[in-house]
């Protein structure tokens, strides 16, 4: 068992293309809820993907749930789900039962095992009336919730969201919101501009031009990205 926080980073730096996407980043997060906020451009994307394992640092150290992405990729993908702000890129299959039930691919279940927890994915977001609607033609809040339920389905012990929140009305990003951060003992790192819903993690980061600027209770922090947006 690893004794240290569930994500550390020790003078990490990624690079895409000709650009420094970060710049020697040292972070220790170990709080359930995690919001990463900052401009257009700070790395807060890059942050997100590096802790999915969808980026490989080009320096440093890294650990999440004490796993090294690079190394241990494959144990990474199986503990950590992915959701972004656009479903369309996530969603591969033509039914909506059949794609929660892609995820579960890579886990080989029993056919039993696997039937109880899409079941159970599609009754917790609200998909069950929805199980045989084409996929591709859902609304955009639905689309969203069925992305929820395609990364819950594996039951994963962090979930890195992206501006999961992004291109849905007020009342669809409320129920994404919830389910994100108040259902379920999963971790959560939520990249957002909603500062309101940043607020409402346990902690915050603020990262500026690749760097970790602040980081905190996200009341503050979320002042301190304010104060430096009005200058």
């Amino acid at each position: 068992m690893n004794g240290g926080p569930a994500i550390a980073l020790d003078d990490v730096r990624v690079r895409l293309g000709e650009v420094d996407a970060l710049l020697g980043v040292t972070l220790a997060l170990d709080a359930r809820t995690v919001a990463v906020i900052g401009e257009n451009g700070s790395g807060k994307s890059t942050f997100a993907r590096l802790l999915a394992g969808l980026l490989a640092p080009a320096a440093g150290h890294l650990r999440v749930l004490g796993l090294d992405p690079v190394r241990q990729a494959a144990e990474l993908r199986r503990r950590v789900a992915v959701v972004f702000s656009n479903p369309d890129a996530q969603i591969v299959m033509p039914t909506v039962a059949e794609d929660v039930a892609f995820s579960l691919r890579p886990q080989r279940l029993p056919r039993d095992e696997q039937r109880r927890r899409v079941d159970a994915a599609l009754d917790r977001f609200g998909l069950t009336a929805l199980r045989d609607r084409s996929s591709h033609d859902l609304s955009g809040g639905q689309k969203q919730l069925l992305a929820l339920a395609g990364a819950f389905v594996r039951e994963p012990d962090l979930v890195v969201a992206d501006e999961p929140t992004a291109y849905l009305d007020a009342r669809n990003a409320g129920r994404v919101a919830a389910h994100l951060l108040d259902e379920g003992d999963h971790r959560l790192v939520l990249v957002t501009h909603d500062l309101a819903l940043a607020e409402r993690c346990d902690t915050a980061v603020l990262f500026a031009a690749g760097r970790v600027e602040a980081v905190g209770r996200p009341a503050d922090i979320v002042a301190e990205y304010e104060r430096v947006l009005s200058c």
